[in-house]
């Protein structure tokens, strides 16, 4: 990291000389150009002199370690400098990683039960309100979009969508099988069982970023229906789009007006084919690393839930919790925190790999 932030510096000098330059003066195309690049590294080059001049006195304060006279100070400006380093460092690592296109989006979250039945439906309806516990306790608003329940009161599925600052920074690693393992009301001997369910983490996508053709898409509108397939509509208000090129089906049933619903649908729609866009994008850019790394399919067990012996575990990254009646009341921000601090930690790996 520190070489890539010498290497920038260097090339943000190296521009202040040619600016400062008569026969470069001179021409006002070349020194439009100059100027836009030395602006973009003026803080970069900023934050590795700061850097530097902390540790040329750290430097210093260590070599007076052994004067007589200056030791006893030499050790208080050391305890003093070295959490100012560690701070600017952390600086130049924020400053260093590119900015992700999708930072400023809300998300579109999709839970759905896997194995087990009715059990994995309420494990789906309980991971719903674990993140909505947490975007509660951030400040953020969820709107569900599309909800079909089972019998017994839990989700078949659930898409909602979360809309606060930070919100595809913080849940973007959600994306994954979670996995409970627990006694099912539905248990009558006592049993522990294993069951799942899926979340999908989309970037909100807007009308700019993905056109729709309307004769690509197929509309088709019913009765919204309940659990058990209670109607609770009278009318045709519930949708359903069909994209025909990619196949994909969104359905949307949970406003009052087709109108609503159809808005949503739309949205939903257009997020999953960005998603795919994305996804497409990143395999192109990563497949080496991805060969070789395991753990980005949404198809892999990312996080188990144990019951009995109330505990949290991250596969991805081994973090475990013995607190898990308190994670599932949506207090899971250290969690995501971690997951968080990893993937910047990646993404600066593979800026040292270029």
């Amino acid at each position: 990291m520190l070489e890539k932030a010498k290497i920038l510096a260097a090339r943000f000098d190296e521009l202040s000389a040619q600016l400062a330059d008569p026969a470069v003066f001179g021409d006002s195309d070349a020194v439009t150009k100059i100027s836009r690049e030395r602006s973009k590294l003026e803080p970069m080059a900023r934050l590795y002199g700061q850097y530097l001049k902390l540790q040329n006195a750290l430097d210093e304060a260590r070599a007076s370690l052994s004067d007589p006279d200056l030791g006893e100070l030499a050790q208080d400006e050391i305890a003093e400098l070295e959490p100012q380093i560690a701070a600017k460092m952390r600086e130049l690592e924020e400053a260093l990683l590119p900015k992700d296109e999708d930072a400023d989006r809300n998300v579109i979250m999709e839970i759905r039960g896997g194995a087990g039945g009715e059990e994995a439906a309420l494990w789906a309806a309980d991971l719903f309100r674990m993140y909505g516990r947490y975007a509660e306790l951030r400040g953020w608003k969820v709107e569900p979009i599309s909800t079909s329940e089972a019998e017994m009161g839990g989700l078949k599925e659930v898409v909602f969508s979360v809309n606060g600052v930070g919100a595809w920074e913080a849940l973007q690693s959600e994306s994954g099988v979670h996995r409970v393992q627990r006694v099912p009301a539905t248990e009558q001997k006592g049993r522990i069982h294993t069951s799942a369910a899926s979340v999908a983490v989309l970037p909100e996508a807007q009308e700019v970023d993905i056109e729709l053709n309307d004769n690509d898409i197929e509309i088709e509108t019913m009765r919204a229906s309940g659990a058990g397939g209670q109607s609770v509509q009278k009318n045709e208000t519930a949708i359903r789009l069909i994209h025909k090129p990619s196949g994909l089906i969104v359905v949307c049933q949970d406003e009052r007006s087709l109108r609503q619903n159809k808005e949503k649908a739309m949205l939903v729609l257009r997020s999953r084919l960005y998603e795919a866009e994305r996804q497409k994008q990143a395999d192109e850019r990563d497949e080496a690393r991805r060969a070789q790394v395991k753990g980005g399919d949404r198809s892999d067990k990312i996080r188990t839930y144990n019951y009995p012996e109330n505990r949290l575990t991250d596969h991805r990254i081994g973090w475990k919790s013995n607190s898990l009646d308190r994670l599932l009341q949506g207090e899971i921000g250290e969690l995501i925190g971690a997951l968080v601090q990893e993937r910047r930690a990646q993404r600066l790996g593979e800026m040292g790999e270029n």
